[in-house]
């Protein structure tokens, strides 16, 4: 069986370039695969541990600002009336509200929501607080074993939570309603000898970390929970009944404690995540509990995809490799003459299949090809000819903004005439203008519309040369119903204005005028009795409008030739080398300019 398969490989050409191509393919893919799973599956239980991980990080940071904020309030331990009322034992109601009113001033400078009541006392259980006012203790504060341990430790703050705490509400019998609290607790001592005379606590709202605890999860399963600096938690969620579920080991004491922040658990049933983050603030810790499998579900669902795609390549290369290395196998040479034929311009030149061999697809193939290359000259003429329509359409939007700046320039001028009337009927004209102009994007409009176009400028140009310019539009009405390509009489007019009767004296008229001659074509003529232009000019002007580009670009700088240019170029785009524009003046006279299209259908 092996030498069959030996004899089979050395003398078939297509199991030769099979078994390359299988080589060459799948062992890259292989190989791919391989690394493309190790990089994203590291990559991904990298981030999801980095996004767990965060979490906690986002409620010690929380909790440090919170604790440091609060604790500016522990600076009324220099207050001179805090001192004295913890330091006397006969205070008058005036030192009492003196004091009270330093702490609301506090309150209001520091914005404090959380903080639900601040008290003092001194060694001998007098006190004061927001809620019950000056107070004496039935017993020795000193009985509180928060406050013993602050007397032998003068300089330490306590963070006590309720449930480690007989906190300040126990002892002055004035309780919270269905609130905890966290009491920070410290020293006030005696300025010159530093003696400790009393006591500072502050109480806080712990709903933010019992909220914390209660509404964020990680994973499915997964919860947070807080601990004191030993390890014994302080805050936990409230659905968590089985606290056998918390860690207890050294390695959590080492991420409390040391530089790393995670570990996983394997002690019982399946493998846990377990991180922690630290509030330098409280010194507690924000443990995390999340079983290893909801850590590493995106990257397995990554590694399965891979597997599925790196096997769906295989099939697909070997099943492709297969189909050309069959196709490779077949003799060209009989389509050398074909080609030949074709490579010299004749794509007439069809293979004639015979048979059902694999000569005979190739001839088909051979065919395809040739109808291909034929689709391809066509389509090539095919865009030739939208290039061409769009060289005409960049040329329209050369006008447009040519046009817009010497209206604009009409509008300001009103404007600051002080003509209210003259510049609403101004902006309506523009306003009609524009939308003749704009036409939902169609680059033909009817003849009538384009006089509308023209009669909306031509009230715009005569409101600012009311005194010089007159004018007169005479189209015979059987033309009106004729397409024209929008934009092709107002840069002549506005050409006939700026370069003819702005540069003359006295009253200037415009005059179009529209017929149709013999050869069935449309003659549109735009005349005016401006200045004119000498015959050197005329002569300049002509050439630079046979030329394809415009004045500015030859270097023929020919007044009033940029308009002029593009008319005539997109007439010629569009109606032929016949059709146009043809310019006649004569100096101190006028200009003549005559449009001629051809009389089509809409």
């Amino acid at each position: 069986m092996p030498m069959a398969l030996l004899r089979w490989l050395s003398s078939s050409l297509r199991a030769k370039l099979l078994t390359m191509f299988v080589i060459l393919t799948c062992i890259p893919l292989i190989s791919v695969g391989l690394i493309s799973h190790q990089k994203s599956f590291n990559t991904v239980f990298k981030n999801s541990k980095a996004s767990t991980m965060l979490v906690a990080d986002q409620l010690a940071l929380d909790l440090d600002i919170l604790f440091r904020d609060t604790g500016k309030l522990l600076e009324l331990d220099k207050n001179p009336r805090v001192l004295h009322f913890l330091f006397s034992q006969s205070d008058s109601y005036e030192d009492a509200k003196d004091i009270l009113r330093t702490m609301s001033s506090y309150r209001q400078t520091y914005q404090y929501d959380s903080v639900l009541n601040i008290t003092m006392i001194n060694l001998y259980g007098r006190g004061i607080s927001e809620r019950k006012g000056v107070f004496q203790l039935d017993r020795n504060p000193l009985r509180n074993e928060n406050l013993a341990y602050l007397v032998n430790h003068p300089n330490a703050v306590l963070n006590i939570p309720s449930s480690k705490s007989s906190s300040m509400d126990r002892l002055d019998g004035f309780p919270y309603k269905d609130k905890n609290v966290i009491s920070i607790m410290t020293t006030v001592k005696q300025r010159i000898t530093h003696e400790v005379i009393g006591f500072i606590i502050i109480d806080l709202d712990d709903s933010i970390v019992k909220r914390f605890c209660d509404n964020v999860t990680i994973g499915k399963t997964g919860f947070f929970y807080v601990v004191d600096e030993t390890g014994t938690p302080i805050f936990m969620p409230s659905a968590l009944t089985n606290q056998a579920m918390l860690p207890v080991s050294d390695e959590l004491t080492s991420i409390l404690k040391g530089p790393e922040t995670h570990f996983i658990d394997k002690s019982e049933g399946k493998p846990k995540f377990v991180f922690a983050s630290h509030s330098k603030a409280t010194g507690w810790g924000i443990v995390g509990i999340v079983p290893l499998q909801e850590i590493v579900e995106e990257a397995n669902a990554i590694r399965q995809l891979i597997i599925i795609s790196v096997v769906l390549s295989i099939i697909f290369a070997i099943s492709l490799h297969f189909f050309v290395s069959t196709r490779l196998t077949r003799p060209v040479h009989v389509l050398k003459n074909k080609m030949q034929l074709a490579a010299s311009g004749f794509l007439e030149a069809k293979v004639v299949p015979s048979g059902n061999d694999e000569i005979a697809d190739l001839g088909n193939s051979f065919n395809i090809m040739l109808g291909k290359i034929r689709r391809l000259l066509e389509q090539s003429i095919q865009e030739q000819q939208e290039i061409k329509k769009a060289e005409l359409r960049a040329l329209q939007a050369q006008i447009n903004p040519h046009f817009l700046y010497n209206t604009l320039e009409s509008i300001i001028w009103m404007a600051e005439s002080g003509k209210k009337d003259q510049v609403i009927t101004l902006v309506q004209s523009l306003s009609s203008l524009f939308r003749i102009s704009l036409s939902k994007g169609k680059d033909w409009i009817t003849i009538k519309k384009e006089l509308e176009h023209v009669q909306s400028y031509m009230v715009i140009q005569q409101m600012r040369y009311r005194d010089i310019l007159e004018y007169d539009i005479c189209i015979a009405s059987e033309l009106y119903s004729y397409p024209i390509l929008k934009m092709t009489l107002q840069p002549i007019i506005e050409n006939a204005i700026y370069h003819g009767i702005k540069n003359k004296r006295g009253k200037g008229m415009v005059q179009v005028r529209g017929v149709m001659d013999e050869d069935r074509d449309i003659l549109i003529v735009v005349e005016d009795n401006g200045i004119g232009m000498s015959e050197t000019r005329l002569e300049e002007l002509r050439f630079a409008l046979s030329q394809p580009d415009p004045p500015e670009e030859t270097g023929k700088e020919v007044s009033g030739g940029f308009g002029l240019h593009n008319v005539h170029q997109r007439l010629r785009l569009y109606y032929g080398e016949a059709y146009g524009v043809q310019v006649n003046s004569r100096e101190r006279e006028g200009t003549t300019v005559m449009i001629r299209i051809p009389m089509q259908l809409g």
